[in-house]
């Protein structure tokens, strides 16, 4: 199963494909989107939702996976970074990908196992999870990773718990 984790933004949008063939996690590409600041929101949409198109075409995931907003300040970004996770979303739907969300609690239970963790336990543990010789920068990668492997660990979970329901 390839999935692609998004850690959603409109300056910078992380990106990162997993494969997952059992229990085991390979890293296929990771990196980032990013817009010119004082470029109209529209444009920047625009280009956020293009770039994920082509991102889609060419690897193919199985399954997209976002980190679900959470913001407790700006409520200017949380409206722009909103509508950036929705040209995303609209853009795996096109394709036919099935969308899971994750909260940041679910992104550092699943890889960490502890829900109120630290930013660099995570990204250590996301290094570690994919054999990484370093942290992926900027940050947004690592969080897209992140919740690339939340998913990977959730889909298994979710997968064993329709296996039990069909016997029953």
């Amino acid at each position: 199963m390839r999935i692609l984790g998004i850690d959603p933004g409109i300056a910078i949008v992380g990106f990162g494909f997993i494969d997952k063939e059992g229990s085991k996690l390979t890293p296929v590409q990771y990196g980032c989107i990013q817009t010119e600041a004082h470029t109209p929101t529209e444009e920047r949409l625009l280009q956020v939702y293009e770039a994920t198109l082509q991102l889609l075409d060419k690897y193919k995931p199985d399954a997209m996976a976002l980190e679900k907003l959470f913001f407790n300040r700006n409520v200017t970004t949380a409206f722009t970074v909103g509508q950036a996770r929705g040209v995303q979303i609209l853009a795996a739907v096109q394709r036919g990908i099935p969308v899971a969300e994750y909260t940041p609690l679910q992104v550092k239970q699943a890889v960490v196992g502890y829900g109120k963790a630290e930013k660099k336990q995570v990204q250590e543990m996301v290094r570690m999870f994919l054999k990484l010789k370093a942290i992926p920068k900027p940050d947004d990668v690592a969080d897209a990773l992140a919740v690339a492997v939340c998913h990977a660990h959730s889909s298994t979970l979710n997968n064993k718990i329709a296996e039990v329901l069909r016997y029953d």
